[in-house]
């Protein structure tokens, strides 16, 4: 006869994922994924950084504010956390198994398959895991956000209420 014992996952045996990216904002996309990166993890630490390649709107305490307020301080599963390093490095440091990206279109995956193998290379104990963008976000992106905001767009519904007043501050 055996036993089948059923208890919670001990603290060292969660599953966690980070979600990197900039999220100069942060999309009403990036929360959807986020949402549904909690169905197969019991924590994401979603990771701000620094991209020089991007010209930002949000500074980047901006943004962790941003994002903390998408969730509250009541959710426990998600943390907001910034780095200046190398994902899969905080990755790393953060006992996280898995880096969750989003993927809207094809031509996303050829970029971030060149990265997930990077990765992989640094890492081979962390994870890549692709979530599809659903299909309700999958035109948008922050850059076409900022872009529309910017030039007098209405991009209400596409954005968070607090996002959305954040944009309007700083593009007028």
């Amino acid at each position: 006869m055996t036993q089948t014992q059923t208890s919670a996952p001990a603290a060292d045996k969660r599953r966690v994922a980070i979600y990197p990216g900039t999220f100069d904002p942060i999309t009403n996309g990036h929360v959807s994924i986020i949402k549904r990166g909690l169905r197969l993890f019991d924590k994401i630490i979603v990771t701000l950084a620094e991209n020089p390649a991007k010209k930002a709107l949000f500074s980047l305490e901006e943004r962790v504010e941003l994002v903390k307020q998408c969730f509250g301080p009541e959710n426990k599963r998600i943390e907001v956390a910034s780095t200046r390093g190398l994902t899969v490095q905080f990755a790393r440091e953060c006992n996280a198994q898995a880096i969750i990206r989003g993927l809207r279109a094809v031509s996303d995956f050829d970029y971030e398959l060149q990265l997930a193998l990077m990765n992989r290379k640094l890492e081979r104990k962390v994870e890549t895991v692709f979530l599809m963008t659903s299909f309700r976000w999958i035109y948008i992106s922050s850059t076409i956000i900022k872009e529309a905001a910017c030039h007098g767009g209405d991009v209400s519904g596409l954005v968070p209420a607090h996002v959305l007043a954040a944009l309007k501050g700083k593009c007028g």
